[in-house]
């Protein structure tokens, strides 16, 4: 009943409310979109894979590098580190959000990419507290932050980049690519961590094992980096570019975006708050769980975070055109409703029934699960804004939530354990979260609701 109240009649999506009011701009043929798609979606995996190869190691890098003499506080620092560079990204949302609008979809994603790549090779060469003190703690910290402002930026860009660059009719299916990017990331950076805490030593993965995961990921830059420089710019943009020329208005995506825009921009970011939770619940910090607090190996909780990757490549074009056929919040709304309802029950059978089988099956749930949710997401928050100021929009309303709500999960988690003694209780963070998604979807729907009867009456008045 509630997903009936929260989804749509029709296949339509959640509308463009603002584009359709503010935004006529006629658009020119587009390219082939899927060099778009390609282009945003290998520079995507190099942002998420660093992001993930730093939490499947933070208990690595607690040791080396945030060295307390309990194992319990320097996970907290590695972690807290780990939350810390979501800090720069609402910054970074507002300067390459900005820039991505000013100029360009492109020049916005190769900056990003770039600024990942130098923050990423800081990681892998930083020496260790043993060698240089609390400048390594402090190599690291910068680097984070780094990385934090590079991916501020990316989201928004790389969203605008693909859906602007689709046909109009498969919105979902193009952004959903987003999604199926993070799941290959996952895939790449859970295999090969497996891998190498497989086949080397405790000693040989804290000597060198975790510095070869962080410059594997180097070796994505490049590729990314050339692929997104002899990509075309998006029709939208360009056209919107050529209307600016005769147009001597002063234009600020950013003050447009917090006046005008400000409604949607809260209400998107609300419905990132339960995905980014239930995601870095459990993908990024589900390793570290699982071998804390159910005492799996390493090796086989990585192979079941693994698993997540592959459903969430898999899955995700699907819900993306599922989210075509049928709406967009209908989908996510499903998928949280279910969510909402499931999550205790399988912390509970986890802790009730701590094997690698019953991790791989509560993994695998969850990978199809944010598929159903990330995959229609960049949809649904591109059609809020418009063109004009779609990069900052974009990249403020998913890194605002990401930033309070996924960044510091690991940290919220690892100190509810610790602090209630109760291995189930990171069920209740997500839980929370996803109300509070709910409700922003249930506000979004009468919103576009709203905007709907507006256009219908204008229509009629001409």
């Amino acid at each position: 009943m509630l997903a009936r109240t929260l989804g749509m009649k029709d296949g339509d999506s959640a509308d463009r409310p603002e584009d359709a009011l503010l935004n006529t701009t006629a658009t020119p043929r587009r390219p082939a979109a899927w060099r778009a798609v390609l282009a945003a979606s290998v520079g995507n995996a190099l942002e998420y894979y660093d992001l993930l190869i730093y939490g499947y190691f933070a208990i690595t890098i607690g040791k080396l590098f945030f060295p307390t003499g309990d194992d319990w506080t320097s996970l907290m620092l590695s972690v807290g580190t780990f939350g810390i560079s979501f800090v720069m990204r609402p910054l970074g949302s507002i300067v390459l959000g900005s820039y991505a609008d000013r100029a360009g979809r492109k020049a916005a994603l190769t900056w990003s990419i770039l600024l990942m790549m130098i923050g990423t090779a800081m990681l892998a060469l930083a020496p260790t507290y043993a060698r240089i003190g609390l400048w390594s703690p402090a190599l690291v910290i910068v680097a984070r932050l780094l990385q934090g402002f590079s991916t501020g930026g990316e989201f928004g860009a790389a969203t605008a980049f693909m859906v602007e660059h689709a046909d109009g009719k498969r919105l979902g299916y193009n952004g959903s690519w987003q999604a199926s990017t993070q799941g290959l990331a996952t895939v790449l950076a859970a295999g090969l961590s497996t891998v190498l805490t497989y086949t080397l030593s405790t000693q040989q993965i804290d000597a060198w094992g975790w510095r070869a995961a962080f410059l594997f990921g180097l070796l994505i830059g490049p590729i990314g980096l050339y692929i997104r420089r002899y990509t075309p710019e998006t029709p939208e943009f360009l056209a919107l570019q050529a209307t600016s020329r005769s147009d001597q208005r002063e234009v600020s995506p950013l003050r447009d975006t917090l006046t005008i825009g400000l409604p949607g921009l809260l209400l998107g970011a609300g419905v990132v708050v339960a995905v980014t939770a239930f995601s870095y619940v459990q993908k990024v910090y589900m390793p570290t769980y699982a071998v804390k607090q159910l005492h799996i190996a390493t090796s086989a909780s990585l192979v079941c975070t693994m698993v997540t990757g592959v459903m969430l490549m898999v899955m995700a074009p699907f819900f993306g055109l599922l989210s075509d056929r049928y709406g967009r919040i209908r989908v996510i709304a499903i998928a949280m409703i279910v969510i909402a309802v499931s999550t205790y029950p399988m912390f509970s059978t986890m802790v009730a029934y701590p094997t690698f089988a019953t991790l791989l099956a509560t993994q695998a749930i969850v990978g199809v699960l944010l598929a159903a949710i990330l995959a229609p997401l960049p949809a649904l928050l591109s059609e809020i804004f418009p063109t004009r100021t779609r990069g900052t929009g974009l990249a403020l309303s998913y890194n605002l939530s990401v930033t309070i709500f996924g960044g510091f999960s690991p940290l919220i988690v690892t100190w509810l354990i610790g602090t209630t003694h109760n291995k189930t209780s990171p069920s209740f963070y997500v839980l929370a979260t996803t109300l509070i998604s709910l409700t922003a979807l249930w506000l979004l729907r009468r919103r576009s609701a709203r905007h709907r009867l507006m256009r219908r009456h204008v229509l009629l008045e001409n």
